[in-house]
């Protein structure tokens, strides 16, 4: 009886996320009128109009080149400051580390949204609104405590005879963070790199907030253009959205056993 439920359960859940996703798959190869019509059919026709348009008409191009700069480029420099004060945390202090732990875990409490205003105030005076380098630095800002959170755990966990040898041997902190504690921690930082890169490539507020110029706009402001007052086209809508979820699924598919081991990582200890 558990069995039967349990799959009956996990079926149900199955067919709320595979729906929504295979109306937006299919959609993006259909007109507005087919999916108004028959919107849980397959295309009459498989045709590509919605993406030439994409590409050639709404020039597509420049907004996913912004999104994509502005993702990888916030991910990697929060990565590598997150990982040198996580290392710096979790080894070389003891009460200064654990102040500072709880410094940067108070960063989670705060919702962005609070921050609206003095942040456009102060990117307004440093003119950095309209700058693609004004968006990876709010990125960096908001995403560092959780990176931080994140990878101090997984410092803790790692063996100190690994770092006291390596002392032992002359090896300076520097040495021992680049080549003991990276390496180690690559499914941790495989892990948060993915998280990140959600965050940052499907960030709207800020975007929305800073960038007014349409050469800087970002992929996710692109949809919005999509929808009208009182039209929406549903169609070039999904075809976005489509190509707007391809890097990241390419990313987890690329990083998926880097990802899993960064979750499993602590899990059992020997």
């Amino acid at each position: 009886m558990y069995k039967v439920l349990r799959s009956s359960l996990l079926s149900v859940y199955a067919a709320i996320i595979l729906v929504p996703c295979m109306i937006v798959i299919t959609g993006a190869f259909k007109t507005d009128f087919e999916i108004y019509t028959k919107p849980l059919s397959l295309p009459a026709k498989w045709s590509f109009d919605n993406f030439r348009k994409l590409f050639v008409e709404s020039n597509i191009a420049k907004p996913f080149f912004n999104s994509v700069t502005v993702a990888v480029f916030s991910v990697l420099i929060t990565l590598l400051f997150a990982s040198l004060a996580a290392y710096a945390i979790s080894r070389l202090m003891t009460v200064t580390g654990k102040v500072l732990f709880l410094l940067f875990s108070l960063g989670l409490a705060i919702p962005g949204q609070v921050n609206i205003i003095p942040i456009f105030q102060l990117f307004v005076k440093l003119n950095l609104n309209n700058s693609l380098i004004g968006l990876i630095l709010v990125n960096i800002a908001l995403t560092l405590p959780i990176s931080i959170f994140i990878l101090s755990a997984f410092f803790k966990d790692l063996p100190k005879e690994m770092f006291e040898c390596a002392g032992m041997d002359g090896a300076g902190q520097f040495r021992i963070y680049r080549s003991i504690a990276l390496p180690l921690s690559k499914p941790a930082l495989g892990a948060t790199a993915i998280f990140l890169f959600v965050i940052c490539w499907n960030d709207l507020l800020y975007p929305l907030m800073l960038i007014t110029e349409t050469s800087k706009k970002t992929l996710p402001l692109v949809l919005i253009d999509y929808k009208g007052e009182y039209f929406a086209s549903y169609s070039m809508q999904f075809a976005a959205i489509l190509v707007a979820s391809l890097p990241m699924v390419l990313m987890y598919l690329f990083m998926q056993r880097t990802f899993q081991a960064g979750l499993t990582a602590g899990a059992v200890k020997g």
